[in-house]
């Protein structure tokens, strides 16, 4: 069972803090050999809140909710990851319905952006986002922008 937790920058505790950048870094540059700037000062914007998933006391899955105005003109979601081990147990798809639910609380009625690994559009999809542009490269990977309308 997992237990969610949202929580702003300040909110968070060095350990928290630790746990959801190791898990970022794992994935996003060492998984995906992409040597990028993890820190790229969004984390502690005000408005932004950070969504943590944990079993059994281990951060296994994490999402940014970001205001509308920092990454897009709609609100976002950014920074989606699951840890390696709980890939393809629906974790993933648990995660993306929780960062659904609290951006319409946070934020209720405003569209929501995201920019997706390209790969990942029918995971994004199946939870109602629409392709909006065409691909792009970031950091080297393929990515393209989608968005949820409301």
């Amino acid at each position: 069972m997992i237990t969610w937790q949202l929580k702003t920058f300040a909110e968070l505790t060095t350990k928290e803090l630790y746990q959801l950048l190791k898990l970022r870094v794992n994935i996003f540059v060492v998984e995906q050999t992409c040597p990028y700037p993890e820190l790229d000062d969004k984390d502690h914007q005000d408005g932004v809140y950070h969504l943590l998933g944990y079993a059994d006391n281990q951060l296994v899955a994490n999402a940014r909710l970001l205001p509308a105005g920092i990454s897009f003109d709609s609100v976002s979601i950014g920074r989606v990851a699951t840890h390696k081990e709980y890939r393809a147990t629906g974790l993933g798809h648990q995660l993306m319905q929780q960062a659904i639910i609290h951006c319409e609380n946070l934020w209720p009625g405003i569209s929501i952006e995201i920019g997706a690994q390209q790969h990942l559009t029918p995971f994004y999809q199946r939870h109602g986002f629409i392709q909006t542009s065409e691909m792009y490269l970031e950091d080297d990977i393929p990515h393209v922008d989608m968005k949820l309308s409301k």
